[in-house]
């Protein structure tokens, strides 16, 4: 039997990392090894082991139990644990995108594990539809679209084969909602579309907030003032406070990404960068020499 490999590696993640890591680790491996676009022989066997990892570590509980006892938590039928077997008192098993769970009444009922499937369409929006447990494959085709596609929503026109091959395609006029990203995968009749948004020069996308850097003279930063930063919704006037320090993040409540799935929006964050000038003028030198003097007189 082939040695399961640790969760951890399987997602590529430190044991320390936070929840918002792991489900973007997981997002990101699932569209790479999904059996719809990886058609790699390994490609069923690694999603799966990609699913199994986040349904673990995805889990509060279940992740502390694995992080005490390893794989042997899971695994129905074990020596271990006082001769009682598994602590989950149940089993799971894989086949060709199935993933099922029972439990026989342990103190870890708890536990209960979902279908791969539903993780993915938890992220992607959408899948495979089920017909009396069975999965009807549906066709899924990739388009790119931009960042500001992405967060205000759109139409494209694709076109899809038309009944059976050598009988040409149709097209096919698609809405996008506003606030998907990357992997967002949405439904349309009887096929899929999974999409995959190009990056924007100025802004930083994470799940529905917006970064955005911003650098401000040395002399703003210490008196303060007033600049103009740049939204999703078009430039703004924000407040520097006096004494701003490097690094600051200054938060645009709502001016983020709307939510793809209910009302709202998320948040615009600025960085402030201090720009250091390489070169001065003999003033400023002499400026600056005589504040660094009275600053070092000050402590």
């Amino acid at each position: 039997m082939t040695e399961k490999r640790d969760y951890y590696d399987v997602l590529g993640v430190s044991k320390s990392a936070s929840l918002d890591e792991i489900k973007r680790a997981y997002r990101k491996l699932a569209l790479e090894w999904h059996p719809d676009r990886n058609k790699s022989p390994e490609a069923n066997e690694r999603f799966k082991e990609i699913n199994e990892a986040y349904e673990v570590l995805s889990d509060p509980k279940k992740r502390e139990t694995y992080d005490q006892f390893g794989h042997a938590a899971f695994q129905p039928g074990t020596g271990g644990f006082g001769g009682q077997g598994s602590p989950f008192g149940g089993g799971f098993r894989y086949g060709p995108f199935t993933y099922t769970y029972t439990t026989n009444g342990s103190p870890f009922d708890g536990f209960d594990f979902s279908d791969p499937f539903d993780i993915f369409e938890q992220f992607f929006g959408g899948g495979f539809s089920r017909s009396h447990g069975a999965r009807k494959r549906r066709n899924v085709y990739q388009i790119t679209i931009d960042f500001m596609d992405a967060v205000k929503g759109t139409t494209k026109e694709i076109h899809v084969p038309k009944g059976e091959a050598g009988q040409g395609s149709v097209e096919k006029t698609i809405k996008i909602p506003a606030g998907v990203d990357t992997g967002s995968r949405i439904r349309f009749d009887d096929f899929d579309v999974v999409l995959d948004v190009r990056p924007h020069e100025i802004f930083q996308r994470e799940e529905d907030n917006i970064f955005v850097e911003k650098k401000i003279s040395f002399p703003q930063a210490v008196l303060g003032g007033t600049v103009e930063v740049p939204t999703i919704d078009g430039d703004v006037k924000i407040r520097i406070q006096p004494g701003t320090q490097p690094g600051t993040l200054i938060r645009l409540k709502g001016k983020g990404v709307p939510h793809v799935r209910g009302g709202g929006r998320g948040d615009q964050y600025v960085k402030i960068r201090i720009n250091v000038p390489e070169k001065v003028t003999r003033r400023q030198r002499e400026f600056l020499e005589a504040f660094e003097k009275e600053e070092k007189s000050s402590f």
